[in-house]
């Protein structure tokens, strides 16, 4: 593929200009990072994993009526996506203690949950991305 212009680089990916306006080429990195970014490290394929990850649920939201911008997987790391602005909320799902979880309630890492835990947190590193109440993403949309 030809060298394409980079328009952002984050965490876990780089978005690429499209080949048409208003698409992204999205690159799904193997870098992993916990307590904001203070720890860092590489796990071979997490890139591909979360690609494939991202298409399956992608996928999975349109079938039922949830407009997504995902329109296709272009190759193990990469897809071709309609360029949106996004809400800045991040979605967690827990089914073991890592990160901030753990060192926000004393447990050990890896400590198995009783039941999975859905956290929401607002995307800004500035603010150390805090939690954020169902109360909140109600009341402020």
């Amino acid at each position: 593929m030809a060298r394409r212009k980079k328009i952002y680089e984050g965490k876990a990916k780089i978005l690429y200009e499209g080949p048409e306006p208003g698409t992204l080429v999205q690159y799904f990195k193997d870098d992993a990072t916990a307590f904001n970014a203070e720890k860092r490290a590489t796990i071979d394929g997490k890139g591909v994993l979360n690609n494939r990850l991202s298409e399956f649920f992608m996928n999975g939201l349109s079938q039922v009526g949830v407009p997504t911008h995902f329109l296709k997987r272009l190759n193990m790391r990469e897809q071709l996506i309609r360029q949106v602005e996004i809400i800045p909320l991040e979605v967690i799902v827990r089914n073991f203690a890592a990160g901030t979880m753990a060192k926000r309630m004393g447990m050990d890492e890896g400590t198995r949950l009783p039941r999975p835990i859905v956290e929401f947190s607002y995307k800004d590193d500035s603010l150390g991305d805090p939690l954020v109440p169902e109360e909140y993403i109600a009341a402020f949309g």
